[in-house]
C-alpha cells in the first residue's frame, strides 16, 4: 500500500520480463532491501536484486498489458518512485494499491500564476465513475485531487502545487502523452459492496459459480433509485416535530 507521496526520481530501462530503476538518491534515502514493494510510476513491483546504482524488478504480462511500462513507443526512461507505506507513517496523500487500473491521456496543461492545471482523459471512460471533484485520484503514481471533472468523470482536472511539478515527473508531460492511472480504492469496494449479493446456503452438489467479469465489463451505474431500492438512502426530512 501507497500513498501517493513521490520520495524521488529514477531512470528506468525495460527489459525481457523486468525493469532497472537507477536512482541513487532513492537508495540513499529509502535504502530499499530485496522483497520490498516499490511503487514505479504508480505500479506496485517487488525489488528481485539489488544493485549499487539501483534494484531490479520483475514484471508481470498482466502488469505490462495495464501501464506505460509495456508500451516502447510510450514508456519514459525517468520514473516517480515511492516505497511502500508503514502503518507508523503519515497518510499525506491518499490510499494507494499501486494496482494499475488503466491509462489516461493528457489532454491540456495550463500555467497558472503559482501552479499547473493537468487535465486528463481516461482511455477506458468506464473509470470515470469513480471520478468525484474534490476526490483522489494517482496519476503515474502521484496523489491529486481532482479539481473538476465531467459528468461521468471521464475527463477531469487537477491542479498542480509547484513543490509536486518539481519533484515528480509531471514536470516532464506533454500533452498527448499517456499516464498510468488509478482509481480510488475505497470508490472501487464500495461499488463492490453495494452490488453483492446476500450470501445463500447451497449444498456440497452444486457447481461453483464462474469467475464474475472485471469491473470494466461492469454496465449497470449507481444511482440515487438504485439505492433507495437497496435500502442504502431514502429522503430525509429536517425540523423538528409541532
Amino acid at each position: 500500500m501507497f500513498t501517493g507521496l513521490i520520495q524521488a526520481m529514477g531512470k528506468a530501462t525495460v527489459g525481457l520480463g523486468g525493469v532497472a530503476i537507477q536512482s541513487p538518491d532513492f537508495l540513499a534515502t529509502v535504502k530499499p532491501q530485496q522483497g520490498d514493494s516499490i511503487a514505479v510510476d504508480g505500479v506496485c513491483l517487488t525489488v528481485a536484486r539489488l544493485a549499487p546504482w539501483g534494484f531490479h524488478a520483475d514484471v508481470s504480462p498482466e502488469t505490462m498489458a495495464r501501464c506505460t511500462m509495456g508500451r516502447p513507443m510510450v514508456h519514459r526512461a525517468m520514473v516517480n518512485l515511492e516505497p511502500a507505506l508503514r502503518l507508523q507513517d503519515r497518510l499525506g496523500g491518499h490510499l494507494v494499491s499501486g494496482h494499475v487500473d488503466g491509462l489516461g491521456e493528457v489532454a491540456a496543461i495550463k500555467r497558472q500564476p503559482r501552479s499547473w492545471t493537468v487535465e486528463i482523459r481516461w482511455q477506458d471512460p468506464v473509470f470515470g465513475r469513480y471520478v468525484v471533484s474534490k476526490g483522489s485520484v494517482a496519476v503515474d503514481g502521484i496523489s491529486l485531487t481532482v479539481a473538476q471533472c465531467s459528468a461521468g468523470g471521464e475527463r477531469f482536472s487537477a491542479a498542480v502545487i509547484p513543490v509536486t511539478w518539481g519533484e515528480t515527473t509531471l514536470q516532464h508531460r506533454q500533452v498527448g502523452d499517456l499516464v498510468n492511472l488509478e482509481a480510488d480504492l475505497l470508490a472501487k469496494y464500495s461499488e463492490r459492496l453495494l452490488r453483492l449479493e446476500p450470501p445463500h446456503s447451497r449444498s456440497g452438489q452444486e457447481q461453483e459459480q464462474p469467475m464474475e467479469q472485471p469491473f470494466s465489463l461492469v454496465a449497470q451505474p449507481l444511482s440515487q433509485a438504485w439505492l433507495q431500492e437497496q435500502g442504502w438512502s431514502a429522503p430525509m426530512t429536517w425540523g423538528l416535530d409541532p
